[in-house]
């Protein structure tokens, strides 16, 4: 498991803390109120933990483009609201309003510069290269100004920038509480999990899945990977089942150029690992905005598969409720129609039931852990999205492995660092 300095490791009372979130959230388009603030509330385990630092908080909200890409005043005032302390709000990255600012701060203050993506260092046509990061502007003035760099930006984990990457080499760059438990959960469920341990894929991002599915399986670490939503339709149809004309066309025109390599890594699936798979025996069609069952044997079907069905759910349950670990990633139905929301809840409601670790990996399912109110009953509810998939999946974890150079660089100068070593 990757070795990152944690805030365990230091003291910064007094200190200036960069801190990185990722705190994008869903806006409401008219008005810019927020519509979900998980990903604030997320965050302030960690900020009441540097209680006693000055602290510079960094974050981005959508890109430039977007109808929901906005400045982060917004962001300011509920963060204060949550946190029940006051946040200066300065409408900078790195120019001298933000230096200004962060040399003015006293012990326990705390700052939020304006969205690091509208810099042109950070995002879009000029952002510069992985390279020239450590030489970037946002990095040499914001360095030059504060003693370490904190991260919980796991949500943008799979990416990279100068706030997300460039300090590694500049400071000792910690993980945050959140970024610390998101890597021992995602950790232990790539690396090490409990036996037996039940992978559920679902959603549509049928590429990321499979690569999720195949690198569990490549690992030896998994013992079963039931697939629901439309990650399991496909791998109805590259198990032979004729799952009928449309939902083949929507599956090809959502994967667009991705099809043909996905549709690969179906048929190895198929081919090579089946005795692993649980997919669905029975399912529920659309007709004129009714639920409609549906068996595996009654296939083609004209109409649209939106969910799973209850025989698929009861041959389930046994499976999740004797694993020792569980990973659940993507939902199991067009959740947002009720007629058709019955298998991604009794997924949900299955996962807050076992006994065994419950591991939730961010997106919609995770949305839907906090909106029906079990954060509580699951182990770990993964803020993430993509980053989620990617560290699943095997993929490079740009910010995780910038953590992990600084660790390696500064652990050993700890002491001799002004930082305070606890050990």
């Amino acid at each position: 498991m990757t070795t990152v300095l944690s805030l365990d490791d230091v003291r910064l009372t007094g200190r200036t803390v960069l801190y990185r979130v990722d705190v994008n959230s869903p806006l409401e388009p008219s008005t810019g109120a927020f519509l979900d603030d998980s990903r604030l509330r997320s965050i302030l385990e960690t900020l009441e933990g540097l209680s006693d630092a000055k602290v510079v908080i960094m974050g981005h909200q959508s890109r430039p483009g977007k109808d929901d890409f906005t400045g982060m005043e917004g962001h300011c005032d509920r963060l204060s609201r949550l946190l029940g302390q006051q946040i200066r709000f300065v409408a900078d990255v790195c120019g001298d309003d933000a230096i200004d600012a962060i040399e003015e701060m006293q012990p326990g203050e705390k700052i939020f510069l304006d969205n690091v993506r509208l810099h042109s260092e950070e995002y879009g046509p000029e952002k510069v290269s992985f390279e020239a990061e450590p030489t970037s502007e946002i990095v040499t003035r914001l360095s030059a100004v504060a003693d370490v760099y904190v991260s919980d930006a796991f949500g943008a984990a799979h990416r990279n920038s100068p706030s997300l990457t460039g300090f590694a080499e500049e400071m000792p760059c910690i993980a945050g509480r959140l970024m610390n438990r998101e890597i021992r959960a995602l950790g232990l469920a790539v690396d090490d999990p409990p036996r037996p341990y039940v992978a559920i894929l679902g959603g549509a991002k049928c590429d990321d899945s499979l690569r999720v599915a195949l690198n569990l399986i490549e690992r030896g670490v998994v013992d079963c990977i039931p697939m629901v939503g439309v990650v399991g339709n496909l791998m109805l149809w590259a198990s032979g089942h004729d799952i009928g004309e449309r939902n083949k066309e929507f599956i090809r025109s959502t994967m667009g150029e991705a099809f043909d390599e996905t549709w690969q890594m179906a048929q190895q699936l198929a081919n090579d690992h089946s005795k692993m798979l649980f997919l669905p025996s029975d399912l529920a069609v659309e007709i004129d905005g009714k639920r409609h069952p549906i068996g595996v044997d009654e296939l083609p079907t004209e109409h649209s598969i939106y969910d799973i069905g209850f025989q698929t759910l009861m041959e389930l349950r046994p499976l999740m409720l004797d694993a020792k670990c569980i990973l659940w990633n993507g939902p199991a139905s067009f959740f947002e129609y009720p007629e058709f929301a019955i298998g991604t809840i009794e997924i949900l409601n299955m996962c807050a039931e076992a006994t065994g670790v419950t591991i939730v990996g961010g997106g919609h399912t995770s949305a839907l852990v906090n909106q029906r109110g079990l954060s509580r009953e699951i182990s770990h509810n993964s803020t993430g999205g993509g980053s989620v998939l990617g560290m699943l999946s095997g993929e490079p974890m740009p910010v995780i492995d910038a953590l992990a150079r600084s660790n390696d660089k500064y652990r050993p100068l700890l002491g001799a660092l002004e930082l305070e070593s606890i050990d």
